[in-house]
């Protein structure tokens, strides 16, 4: 994570930023709310059994005078009243009786045990708890929201925003009661509590607690509606299953976090300019929910103020000082998707990822974005994660990228001393060589690279080597020789000559080659795997050529193990001369086979390797250049896959190869004759 430019950028101004909200933001969330000093009777919005007044919430809920919309801002200074007086009652009640009065209604959540916590942070009115407890509420309510939707929709929209705009939701709860829903967390002309939140932007003071309890009566009073829907059309409400994250060994790339680097971090970040002062008690509460194995919940205010650090320091590199507060409703956030990006909106090249480097950056995409990532933000803040199952291991990593990204915000006599402790100098060691896991560029090395490919090509090099019954071995040896088997095997060596000469090494190896049947060449494979690929900002036609070529590498490592099975079983049959004679014949087939695709697939697995080694030089080719390449690896693609379902069990048909593979060959030779894969297009490696 080693800084990409000379001077450290002051990432904090002179005057000490004293809130992330825009003014027009401010005025919303901490002041229309309060505007009207008017008491409302707590039993004209909610009854004594817990049951909630829609039509007293509802009418507070107001159109613009052109009637084309809502009036957000009137809405938000006649709800400020209620949301007082339904504060006022909530703090009134014990945990039991809030508990007793309102848990039933909580049920149909995907999530009620949020709903006890939530009632501890607002008897104890801690700022942090408070913010807390909205956004886990916010992302517990749209997984719950869209739960519902599916009883009428069929696809649920990937945006709160639109969820609560559905048709679906008005017919479930009626559109009145989704106007207010809209008002508090559904768009950004209104509270917008839940984006204001998970984005960072929300200094803990300045989250009114009375919104918090508004939010959970709200709750509540969907599951009495939701609860009368469901008796009249007789429905169930069928809630997605949870994901649980899992402490794989992909996600591992710091040791678990020690009391002592917890202890170097409780001081980096009092010391750190990348954390706003206003912002530094979500870090003390971070610390204090991890020592608590509460993960989840330190993995949600990390995950928030890591962004507000970041974005502090995007406007400072990028000499855009206002893009550190709220946006307008007219315009968007700046987030991690704008931040990560290669270019700003207006085409400038982003001098963040400049200034953070390839490590960081790799690591923030790896946990951020990456398709086949944890996507550890979008999970929690979507609704998705089952929170008491949140793993330690993955909020340990966030905890130690984030001690590393702080120190380069140290004056350099203090960062000194804290580097000097082993324990933080193997966390920063380990950060500046962190490379990807979950690009595709990676997954796909990682296949090639794996021991399951490697021993696939390994297996395949051994298939015609295995030792064979006697009286098997004659007959298989009576069958040997027809024109087109003679065919593969020259192409063949056509084709796998022509690599070679694009491997590393391949000047010395390929003096030895003429005389060696091909089983017995070098196998370059490994030493292919382990030339760096880049990966940052991949352009989408590579991304393209990447998805097919990881669909042909799970085929041949299919293959490989049908192959493998097949062979031990027949083999033993034979022993045990439990064939039929169709069976027999088979099987002699399956040993013709082999041979054949044994240095057919070898060659396959290094053509992959070497693409993916040259991936970037396939911005070099025209529009009809890059589609008449994919629509070259797709009949590659076509062959693996064609050769998977010949080999299964189910099929067990080894006729058809020897004819199937000749095709292919005599596509790849063609092919590379006309110099158009991308080991032609790149310069050969030293």
């Amino acid at each position: 994570m080693k800084t990409q430019v000379g001077v450290r950028p002051e990432i904090q101004p002179k005057d000490p930023i004293t809130t992330c909200l825009s003014p027009s933001v401010y005025d919303m969330i901490c002041k229309l709310g309060f505007e009207v000093r008017e008491s409302r009777d707590i039993n004209s919005i909610v009854t004594e059994s817990g049951e909630v007044c829609w039509k007293t919430i509802t009418d507070c809920v107001i159109e613009t005078e052109s009637a084309q919309g809502l009036d957000y801002q009137g809405s938000v200074r006649l709800l400020g009243p209620v949301c007082e007086a339904v504060h006022i009652h909530f703090s009134s009640l014990t945990k039991r009786q809030l508990e007793a009065q309102y848990a039933p209604w909580l049920q149909w959540t995907s999530s009620p045990e949020l709903f006890p916590e939530i009632f501890d942070a607002l008897e104890s009115l801690q700022s942090p708890a408070i913010s807390l407890s909205l956004m886990k509420l916010t992302s517990c309510l749209e997984r719950s929201l869209g739960d519902v939707f599916l009883l009428v929709g069929k696809e649920c929209p990937f945006l709160l925003r639109d969820l609560l705009a559905s048709a679906e939701l008005a017919q479930v709860f009626g559109q009145s009661v989704m106007n207010v829903l809209t008002v508090f967390i559904g768009s950004p002309r209104g509270l917008n509590l839940r984006n204001v939140l998970w984005h960072g932007f929300a200094a803990p003071q300045e989250v009114p607690p009375q919104y918090c309890s508004m939010m959970v009566l709200l709750t509540a009073g969907l599951g009495q509606l939701l609860e009368a829907y469901l008796q009249q059309t007789g429905c169930t409400v069928a809630c997605r299953p949870l994901i649980t994250l899992t402490d794989s060994e992909d996600l591992v790339v710091f040791p678990d976090v020690t009391h002592e680097v917890l202890s170097v971090l409780e001081e980096v970040m009092k010391k750190s300019s990348f954390i706003l002062r206003i912002m530094l008690p979500y870090w003390e509460v971070a610390l204090i929910k991890f020592k608590s194995h509460r993960f989840a919940d330190c993995a949600m205010l990390l995950l928030t103020q890591l962004e507000t650090g970041l974005r502090n320091l995007f406007a400072t590199v990028n000499r855009c000082p206002k893009r550190r507060l709220t946006a307008e409703s007219t315009a968007l956030y700046t987030t991690f998707d704008e931040m990560l990006a290669k270019h700003l909106n207006d085409g400038e090249i982003n001098q963040l990822p400049l200034f953070l480097g390839e490590p960081t950056m790799e690591f923030l995409w790896d946990f951020l974005n990456h398709q086949e990532g944890p996507r550890v933000r979008d999970h929690l803040s979507h609704g998705e994660v089952s929170l008491p199952a949140f793993p330690k291991g993955v909020t340990g990593q966030l905890l130690a990228f984030s001690l590393v990204l702080l120190l380069r915000f140290v004056d350099d006599d203090p960062a000194s001393v804290f580097k000097e402790k082993a324990a933080v100098k193997s966390l920063v060691s380990l950060a500046d060589g962190y490379s990807a896991r979950f690009h595709p560029v990676a997954l796909l090395k990682k296949q090639t690279s794996s021991s399951q490919v490697l021993s696939c090509e390994e297996g395949i090099r051994l298939w015609p080597l295995l030792p064979l019954p006697e009286d098997a071995a004659q007959e298989a040896a009576r069958l040997e020789g027809d024109s087109e088997t003679d065919a593969c095997e020259s192409l063949i060596v056509k084709v796998l000559a022509e690599l070679y000469h694009h491997t590393p090494g391949s000047h010395c190896a390929l003096d030895h080659l003429e005389n060696l049947p091909v089983e017995k060449w070098p196998q370059p494979l490994q030493d292919v795997c382990s030339i760096r690929v880049p990966t940052l900002f991949c352009p989408r036609a590579a991304l393209e050529v990447l998805a097919v070529l990881r669909h042909i590498c799970s085929c041949c490592a299919r293959v490989s193990l049908q192959v493998a099975a097949a062979l031990e079983q027949r083999h033993r049959q034979w022993m045990e001369k439990t064939l039929r004679s169709r069976q027999r014949q088979n099987f002699l087939r399956l040993l013709r086979s082999i041979k054949l695709l044994s240095p057919a697939l070898s060659l396959i697995l290094l053509l992959i390797a070497l693409e993916l080694v040259n991936i970037h030089s396939v911005h070099g080719k025209t529009t009809c250049g890059h589609q008449q390449y994919l629509k070259f690896l797709r009949s590659i693609l076509q062959y693996t896959e064609n050769l998977a379902t010949l080999t299964s069990q189910a099929k067990n048909q080894w006729g058809e190869t020897a004819r199937l593979t000749h095709t292919a060959l005599l596509r790849i030779w063609a092919f590379s004759e006309q110099q158009q894969m991308l080991v032609h297009l790149a310069k050969k490696p030293k």
